[in-house]
């Protein structure tokens, strides 16, 4: 098998699982209870947030534990909503391919009476700085963009972007779920005001991440009980999640520019090869994307055929994020770069692992060469292109 949905999820690392054993087995005390047993689970816990706060540039007090990226997008923008509402300003900045965690939660808001632009993300799949700057208004609360887009992996100018909602005195969110352990990230000489990410993204376990939020934003609390994470976060913590989530941060971090290094070729070497199939594209800028992502089109497919027999050839990707997976529609990410639908349903992601080798990207050049060339053939759309009954819309 050849595991090639990476930004689905990772295959969680050595030193994340033997973090977490001992918390599981040894330390498994509640770490709000004031006898010692919990109190060393309350100092794996800060010892954590100080380690996870490092890695984003951050102070420790600035880091809230959530149950993973989705969480952390939706206490973000409620927080920054919250703080508009009391200041009369109900306006929120943002983009087209977002994340659903994202948008789903600016549809909420529109009902509550705030106004939501939009930006457009052009067909590379980038935002231009100068837009976010001629988008804030009086009424602004909230600018919130990804760092790396989940389907495409464009990679935005957050940095300036930052300055600008720093110059402008508007708050910044970025949903760095992709972006955490792969690119490097400081909060402060960004600008970033709120950020999240999530551990399985970056070899870490499933159901555990991090808002980072600047000191002086008073979070909104949207899970009530508890006063765990100072009140803000309501639940006990899962303390192996979060050991697991600090160890593979840290590796991740360390061993960065050596892994984006050979993703990066790996990367060139798909592109070129998957670039050889007649009637395909790249979706998204070439050069402004995450080391290990390539997504593409092909004329006349349907991506859900290709999943299928790409899994019976030994090899796992996806046709876009793997929380729409389930979804007939085609990618709303692909859409908003100005893909038409008929060619937005045959979309192919591909996101590498450091693991994997050269002769791994050659084995799903072939493969996907392979069958793409079979599902053209048995497909009446394809004989309507071929014939000239319907226009291509690729150049060959």
């Amino acid at each position: 098998m050849i595991y090639a949905d990476n930004a689905a999820t990772t295959k969680m690392s050595k030193a994340a699982i033997d973090a977490m054993l001992p918390y599981m087995e040894e330390y498994y005390g509640n770490p709000s209870s004031l006898y010692a047993f919990g109190q060393q689970a309350k100092e794996a816990l800060e010892n954590a947030r100080s380690r996870i706060a490092a890695c984003l540039h951050a102070d420790p007090r600035e880091v809230t534990f959530t149950s993973g990226g989705s969480e952390a997008d939706n206490q973000a923008i409620m927080t920054a909503a919250a703080l508009g509402m009391r200041r009369g300003k109900k306006h929120i900045v943002s983009t087209a391919f977002e994340h659903h965690a994202v948008l789903h939660t600016l549809e909420k808001l529109k009902k509550q009476g705030f106004e939501v632009t939009l930006l457009d993300v052009h067909n590379t799949g980038l935002l231009r700085p100068e837009q976010v700057a001629e988008a804030i208004r009086e009424d602004t609360c909230l600018v919130t963009i990804m760092y790396a887009n989940n389907e495409i992996g464009t990679i935005q100018p957050v940095t300036e972007i930052g300055a600008i909602c720093r110059e402008k005195g508007v708050l910044f969110h970025t949903d760095a779920v992709q972006a955490a352990g792969h690119l490097h990230i400081d909060v402060k000489e960004q600008n970033i005001d709120m950020l999240s990410l999530s551990a399985h993204k970056f070899h870490g376990p499933k159901g555990i991440g991090a808002l980072y939020a600047k000191r002086g934003i008073i979070l909104e609390t949207i899970i009530n009980g508890g006063a765990q994470e100072r009140g803000k976060r309501a639940g006990t913590e899962n303390i192996p999640a979060i050991m697991g989530m600090a160890a593979a941060l840290e590796e991740a971090c360390a061993a960065m520019d050596e892994h984006s290094a050979k993703l990066t070729v790996l990367r060139e070497r798909l592109i070129h090869g998957l670039d050889q199939i007649p009637y395909s594209e790249l979706n998204g800028d070439h050069k402004h994307r995450l080391p290990g992502n390539v997504n593409f089109c092909f004329e006349g497919i349907e991506g859900e055929s290709l999943l299928l027999l790409l899994d019976d050839k030994g090899i796992c990707a996806s046709s876009g994020s793997a929380c729409t997976s389930g979804s007939l529609d085609p990618s709303h990410v692909l859409l908003a770069i100005g893909r038409p639908h008929e060619v937005a349903h045959g979309s192919l992601r591909l996101s590498l692992g450091e693991d994997m080798t050269e002769a791994d990207i050659d084995e799903i050049i072939l493969a996907v060469t392979d069958v793409v060339n079979y599902l053209r053939n048995i497909s009446p759309f394809w004989r309507d292109l071929v014939n000239g009954k319907r226009p291509h819309i690729f150049e060959r």
